[in-house]
Parts: structure tokens; C-alpha cells; sequence
């Protein structure tokens, strides 16, 4: 599609009326009716607003000229997975695990290989291949090339320490020592929790990025440990393969 067309789709998609539109984001009415008359386009400082009004990239506003690639990991990016900055603005150099909030999730290159890898194996990719798929191309990403200009100095990596040592204080029975914490989006392991009165509750937020991980019960068993952490608390829970029948363990605010 054409720019003036996803700009109308998206605003009559989202029930604005062109003067709804326009109060958002500081113009006139008649500037978004040429938009969707093809007469003219947003600006870039426009663009941006749309971007965050609509919560979709730049790139989809002007009617995908490119496909983008997370600059991090190598990912195909959608909108759907587009990582957003602190002001939450959508961000299209980054998917989700890559970057949260303002905040890499990835200084290891090795600990993002380990990650990709347990996703790339398949029909397509033995471990091997994989890993040597990763380490000839991650190289070529932006955010590896300028590593030492978008490092925070080892701040996350200590934020990351901290919290696997409180909850390895936890002490909680059958959950192996915990040693590396990943990036997991919530909208991926927000499961439902029972209640004592038969109600199913959701603790996590689905656009939200966490840290976490999956572990296998020290005494076996067909059930393991989900680990889910950020700054406001730890998670502790068991479930089942898939995260069928997920029981929470323990819920602690920081």
C-alpha cells in the first residue's frame, strides 16, 4: 500500500476522525486530509508521533519499503515484536529481547548465540551450523559493530548478577542454582495462574520485556520451573511442557 493509504486505514481502523487524528498529533485537519489524498506526507517529527499514536514503525507508516532486520539479533522484524524506546516510541532498529525500554538486553554476543541457537535448530540448521551462522553474521549488526558506543558500561549485566543471586537466596525446593537470565516478552509466557476460588489471573503485562528461565526440577518429574524477573519483583512458578497447568511458586515484590 501506499503511504496515504495506511495512514487512512490505520485512522479509521483506530476510530479516529481526521480532527481526532490531527489534535494528537499538533496539525491541521486539511494536513491530514492531504496525507490521505496523496498531496503531501507527514514529516519526520510527524512520522515519529504517528509511529507512537498507532504503535507501529515508520517503515509500515510509508507503506513498507524495506524489510527490517533487528540490528541485534538478525530477526525479521513486524510491528508486532518491534522493541519501543523509554518515551514508547516504537524502535525498528530492535526486536523486543533485543532492547526494552531504553535498555539492551544483550552484552554477551556468546550468551545471544547460546539464546538463538535453541531457536535456529530444526529442519534447516544443525547446532553446529547454527552457531557458526550466527557468529559470521551477528558481527555485520549494527549494535555489535558499535558495541563500545551503546555499552551502559556493564550497568544491566550487574542489575542481571543481583537479581540471580536473590533468587538463588530464595532457596526454593527442587529449582536448580539459576546462572544466566534471558530476555523473555511477556506476551509470550503470560500464562494464567488458578486461584484458590477457581479464578484465572495473569501477573505479567504482554508488551512488556522481562528477564527469565526454564528449568528442569531437581527431583525430574514431567514438570519444570519458569523464572520470570524486572525491577518491581520475582516470579517463581512450575508447569507443565507448553506451560500446560502452571502453578505460581512464589510472587515477591523487590
Amino acid at each position: 500500500m501506499e503511504t496515504k493509504e495506511v495512514l487512512y486505514e490505520l485512522r479509521t481502523k483506530n476510530g479516529f476522525s481526521q480532527d481526532d487524528l490531527a489534535e494528537k498529533v499538533y496539525v491541521t485537519r486539511q494536513a491530514v486530509s492531504r496525507w490521505e489524498n496523496g498531496e503531501t506526507v507527514p514529516n519526520t517529527e510527524t512520522l515519529k508521533l504517528l509511529s507512537k499514536v498507532y504503535n507501529v514503525s515508520i517503515n509500515t507508516l510509508l507503506g513498507s519499503p524495506r524489510q527490517l532486520f533487528c540490528q541485534c539479533c538478525g530477526m525479521p522484524l513486524e510491528d508486532t515484536i518491534i522493541s519501543k524506546d523509554k518515551d514508547g516510541t516504537p524502535n525498528e532498529e530492535y526486536c523486543q529481547w533485543c532492547y526494552a525500554d531504553g535498555t539492551f538486553m544483550y552484552h554477551d554476543m556468546d550468551s545471544l548465540i547460546d539464546v538463538c541457537v535453541g531457536n535456529m535448530v530444526g529442519e534447516n540448521f544443525t547446532e553446529e551450523q547454527a552457531r557458526a551462522y550466527l557468529k559470521q553474521e551477528l558481527p555485520k549488526l549494527n549494535y555489535w559493530k558499535k558495541y563500545d558506543e551503546l555499552s551502559d558500561n556493564g550497568e544491566f549485566e550487574e542489575f542481571k548478577s543481583k537479581l540471580i543471586d536473590e533468587i538463588n537466596n530464595l532457596h526454593i525446593e527442587g529449582l536448580p542454582k539459576v546462572t544466566s537470565l534471558n530476555s523473555l516478552v511477556g506476551s509470550f509466557v503470560n500464562l494464567e495462574y488458578p486461584l484458590p476460588s477457581g479464578e484465572k489471573v495473569k501477573f505479567l503485562k504482554d508488551d512488556v520485556t522481562y528477564l527469565g528461565n526454564q528449568l528442569e526440577c531437581e527431583f525430574g518429574g514431567d514438570r519444570c520451573f519458569g523464572i520470570l524477573a524486572c525491577m518491581d519483583f520475582i516470579m517463581v512458578a512450575t508447569y507443565e511442557e507448553g506451560g500446560k497447568n502452571p502453578e505460581l511458586v512464589l510472587f515477591k515484590k523487590r
